[in-house]
């Protein structure tokens, strides 16, 4: 911080109010002796670890390579202005690169699901970490390598991760930075499944080219990602085309922006995209924001590795992409260009609405009910009626909505009722609400338990009859319950004065018999007694009783 030299921090603005020329909180986060180099940050809302996620390289004391640094901030508490907020960072060692997953969508990732972090590994395939932030213990925080890892397309990196695209009128070559993903690790929540979709710079035959992958994983099973799709974007017209940036908007379309530049053009501003009825791999028609009008001199070779391509809240359709271009020949004169498009089949900004449910995991037990509320929230004027449905119900479960449809705005009470066949288990609901052409959808999970494992105990005959010295038995028998299995041992109560009584076995486990002896001696006085008959497995106990008669 204002220095090259040891200590490092980390510094961070977060605004107070929807308005960025207002106030903001500020922090700093401290790095010791450690550089913390390229940071790349993340949003990562969830409702119980929502954090801002960073990557760095890391170099100590500012000169040695010792890793890649995944980190997670508290972002509810800096969004309160907490006084030291707490900050959690792992160290992959000598391997850098990484990414942080930020959240493009109004649909949160799923409450609990881990911040997702990638680099490509090899020139064969990518690696995923996931760090699951523990801000109330940070030595409970978990950061775990999602294995194996996902074999790509073999490619060569861009100009062997160092300097080689051209300019017009000049020799002065930029540098590819082919060595790393780029900006953004952009996330997405879908109804039936999370995508991530990221790029790099790539060797072509002549030329480089943008490598960009499209990664998916099942609600069911989050985290779990595969390559949905992947593709290199280089058309053979002798431009290079590298530090792309990716993001999706909420139609499923995906857009690549990137630097253009040749011997015969100056940098510049482009970009593709594809809808989902392309072919898959494949990107559409180049288009152009800005063709540079100047070439980089002065022997400087650094570019635009911060571009980036994010999505506009107010109608998740419209992308807007920031790059850097130079207005004329020279160095250190770099101006920012901001654009914007989008594609025609995205859902028009105007009437909308969104749909949330909480709380957001509920746990019942098998054969009974429980409830959840849905709120309907309008946008840009909507008016129409909402109709409400449930996915994802495991079997023997049935779900109802209480209004069924909502007009404009409201809640409704969704009760979910299982039965005696519902399998105990851990379940993704997807609620959904439909209004003409307009579909929206959250998820919330349904935990399913099944009565614990019990046993009962008991005894037969009812009744014994027996003399002095003498003795007599009755049968103890215990009976699993729920898939019991433990060790149930015996004991008895209630016996006259000089009577013993035994068990054989002592004990028995999951469930069987056992025999119980009672002995009298002569000096056992007469009368009718009533024994009770004690099983213990753990903290489970359970009697019976049995009457002895004495003669």
């Amino acid at each position: 911080m204002g220095s090259t030299s040891a200590p490092y921090f980390e510094c961070i603005a977060v605004s107070q109010t929807g308005d960025p020329t207002g106030s903001f909180f500020l922090y700093s986060f401290a790095f010791n002796s450690t550089l913390n180099d390229y940071p790349k940050f993340g949003v990562w809302p969830t409702a119980t670890n929502s954090a801002y996620l960073a990557t760095y390289n890391l170099f100590a004391n500012g000169a040695v390579f010792t890793g890649g640094g995944l980190c997670a901030y508290d972002r509810a508490a800096m969004l309160a202005g907490a006084a030291a907020p707490v900050s959690i960072c792992f160290t992959i060692t000598n391997d850098g690169g990484y990414l942080p997953s930020d959240l493009d969508g109004s649909t949160p990732p799923l409450d609990g699901t881990p911040g997702y972090f990638a680099t490509f590994e090899t020139l064969s395939s990518l690696r995923i970490y996931t760090l699951k932030p523990n801000f109330g213990n940070p030595n409970a925080s978990v950061l775990t390598q999602a294995t194996p890892d996902l074999a790509v397309t073999l490619f060569t990196q861009a100009c062997g991760g160092a300097t080689c695209i051209p300019q017009a009128g000049t020799t002065q070559l930029l540098d590819s930075l082919g060595d790393r993903l780029m900006y953004r690790l952009a996330f997405r929540m879908f109804p039936d499944h999370e995508a991530l979709v990221v790029n790099h710079s790539v060797g072509t035959a002549t030329t480089v080219g943008v490598r960009w992958y499209e990664l998916r994983a099942p609600v069911s099973a989050t985290g779990a990602f595969s390559v949905f799709q992947q593709g290199t974007f280089s058309p053979a017209d002798g431009i290079y085309r590298w530090m792309g940036s990716a993001a999706m908007d909420r139609a499923g379309d995906i857009a690549l922006g990137y630097s253009a530049s040749s011997t015969s053009i100056h940098p510049a501003i482009r970009y593709t995209g594809r809808t989902p009825s392309d072919p898959a791999g494949t990107m559409g028609t180049e288009a152009s924001l800005i063709e540079g009008p100047g070439s980089q001199t002065g022997g400087l070779s650094r570019w635009g590795d911060y571009t980036a391509l994010r999505i506009d809240p107010s109608d998740d359709c419209t992308f807007w992409y920031a790059n850097e271009y130079l207005p004329a020949n020279g160095s250190f004169n770099w101006t920012t260009f901001i654009g914007s498009f989008k594609f025609s089949g995205c859902p028009e900004g105007g009437p909308d609405f969104s749909i949330s449910a909480s709380p957001a995991s509920q746990t019942v037990l098998k054969g009974n009910s429980t409830t959840y509320t849905v709120t309907v929230t309008p946008a840009g004027g909507f008016t129409g009626t909402v109709t409400l449905s449930a996915s994802g119900l495991p079997i023997g479960a049935s779900a109802s909505f209480n209004p069924g449809t909502i007009t404009t705005s409201g809640s409704s009470t969704m009760t979910v009722t299982t039965s005696a066949s519902t399998p105990p288990g851990t379940y993704t609901l997807i609620i959904t609400g439909s209004s003409g052409n307009l579909t929206h959808s959250t998820t919330v999970t349904l935990v399913v338990t099944g009565p614990s494992p019990d046993f009962a105990i008991t005894a037969t005959p009812p009744t014994r009859i027996v003399g002095r010295p003498a003795s007599t038995t009755y049968t103890v028998t215990v009976t699993p319950l729920n898939g019991f299995s433990g060790a149930v041992s015996f004991s008895v109560s209630g016996l006259p004065s000089r009577t013993t009584a035994s068990f054989n076995p002592a004990s028995v486990n999951g469930g069987g018999m056992s025999t119980m002896t009672v002995s009298t001696r002569s000096r056992t006085p007469r009368g009718t007694f009533v024994l009770t008959i004690r099983g213990t497995s753990g903290n489970v106990v359970h009697s019976t009783t049995v009457t002895l008669v004495v003669q």
